[in-house]
């Protein structure tokens, strides 16, 4: 039997992980490079593979109506490490796919450590890897260290972007007053492993407020290292002060929108609310949804006990942030996820550009599998543009090169996976199944579930023509 060199991943958080576990499974060597614990980062608090650093959700998981469920859906199709082992230890969150972050990472670790063709080494690698390392993927993340950083940008050529992120607080759930909260999930929506009623909310009146977004905008922040002072934050993870500076009324309106909720302490209805998702599998632990901060520790324990119900709250992590850096990607990637100026490397997660855990873990996959079939002798393409995998990659690689009002050329940012980046269908029926005819919000949904159900059809179709997984 031929030997088959390993391939080199370096990194083993959600991308690395699931790229390790789909090249694996294709029955080609994988060495997998995790620095923690021997270097530890700003964010993680463990060393498990796979760890969770800031939410616990992985968004919807509506594959009909979401683009992120969609996702969810397609890599379950693959036979993802990452989505095997979130619904193994899910928890009630609505409609969303939450977890217990440790039990999360455990079942991953142990996936890793105990696959035959897996060998995970425990040490930093803070240069461009050696000549004969000649095929690796890059899954360093918004972390990679910055010996690594700065090799990686001497050889890409091109500049580094960078953003910060943020970290949303966690609290003990006997610590919180029932008096005044209550169990429900907006509009009452059941979610996987849900029952309807899975958020903790915490309703606020228009002077409470008030109060709270005066403390959010006087509160003393983190202050910023020089080099930081630049850099931009990506939209989709923004800390709530921030989110309190471009307008008074922005929280009511995003994670504090009172809408889908009845407060059944109160007659009247609420003006905001906050809202808690479980954190841990015993229940014990909630996060704060949307709470990301860059506010100093004694002030979030100060303001964020002027939330009704969180009078005394007790946090067993408070908010924190952290710098992301991600690769200029068009700009030096190729289609395979290759490194232009070395095509022996790859990159896959946050360092590329996409922004979430599960988009991360998505171009893990896809890294995993190209990386596989390169050294197989397997030509390759990644999935149609019409996937929810195939857009992200599409996306990372060049397909957000679209000229702006201005007859310039957009740049490039983070981006979550969502149906704008897939091509949409030219047919959508007027009416439904009972003959209604479509309008609005109904026509959109219609078109989503179509778009949905092709996406998986190409998806499904794509895995079977290129079937890497050993038996």
């Amino acid at each position: 039997m031929t030997k088959i060199d390993p391939i080199h991943i370096i990194g083993g958080g959600l991308a690395g992980s699931e790229a390790a576990w789909q090249a694996a499974n294709a029955g080609v060597p994988v060495i997998l490079h995790e620095m923690r614990p021997n270097v530890k980062t700003d964010a993680h608090q463990g060393e498990g593979l796979a760890e969770l650093v800031c939410s616990n959700s992985f968004r919807s998981d509506d594959a009909e109506n979401n683009a992120v469920g969609l996702l969810h859906e397609e890599m379950r199709q693959l036979n993802s490490i990452i989505m095997a082992s979130g619904d193994k230890h899910k928890l009630p969150a609505g409609g969303a796919l939450a977890v217990d972050r440790d039990h999360f990472s455990d079942e991953v670790t142990k996936a890793l450590e105990t696959h035959d063709l897996i060998t995970i080494e425990r040490s930093e690698v803070a240069t461009i890897p050696p000549a004969e390392w000649d095929n690796v993927i890059i899954a360093t993340g918004p972390l990679t260290s910055e010996n690594l950083s700065k090799a990686i940008m001497e050889l890409s050529g091109a500049d580094s972007l960078a953003f910060f992120d943020a970290i949303a607080p966690i609290i003990h759930k006997d610590t919180i007053n029932f008096d005044k909260v209550w169990m429900q999930s907006r509009y009452d929506k059941v979610g996987p492993g849900g029952t309807g009623a899975d958020y903790i909310n915490c309703a606020m009146d228009e002077q409470e407020y008030n109060i709270f977004i005066d403390a959010l905008l006087e509160g003393e922040k983190t202050d910023f290292k020089e080099w930081e002072t630049n850099t931009p934050y990506f939209d989709g993870c923004l800390p709530i002060e921030v989110m309190a500076e471009r307008g008074r009324e922005t929280l009511r309106h995003g994670p504090m929108k009172p809408v889908g909720l009845t407060n059944p302490h109160k007659e009247e209805k609420s003006y905001a609310i906050v809202q808690l998702r479980q954190d841990n599998a015993l229940g014990t632990l909630w996060n704060m949804v949307g709470f990301q901060t860059k506010l100093k520790y004694g002030e979030q324990a100060k303001i964020f006990s002027t939330i009704p119900g969180l009078e005394n709250a007790v946090f067993a992590r408070l908010g924190g942030l952290h710098r992301n850096t991600f690769l200029n990607s068009p700009e030096v990637l190729d289609n395979q996820l290759r490194l232009k100026t070395d095509k022996r490397l790859r990159f896959a997660g946050q360092i590329t550009g996409v922004e979430g855990y599960v988009e991360s873990a998505a171009t893990g996959l896809i890294a995993g599998r190209l990386a596989a079939a390169e050294r197989l002798g397997i030509d390759l393409t990644p999935p149609s543009i019409e996937t929810a995998h195939g857009a992200l990659i599409n996306h990372i690689t060049g397909g957000h090169l679209s000229s702006d009002f201005s007859g310039g050329l957009k740049s490039f940012q983070p981006m979550n996976i969502n149906f704008g980046l897939i091509p949409p269908v030219t047919e959508i029926p007027k009416t439904d199944e009972n003959g209604k005819r479509l309008r609005g919000k109904e026509k959109s949904r219609a078109k989503k579930r179509i778009m949905a159900k092709r996406a998986l059809s190409n998806l499904i179709e794509w895995g079977e023509k290129n079937p890497l997984v050993s038996e």
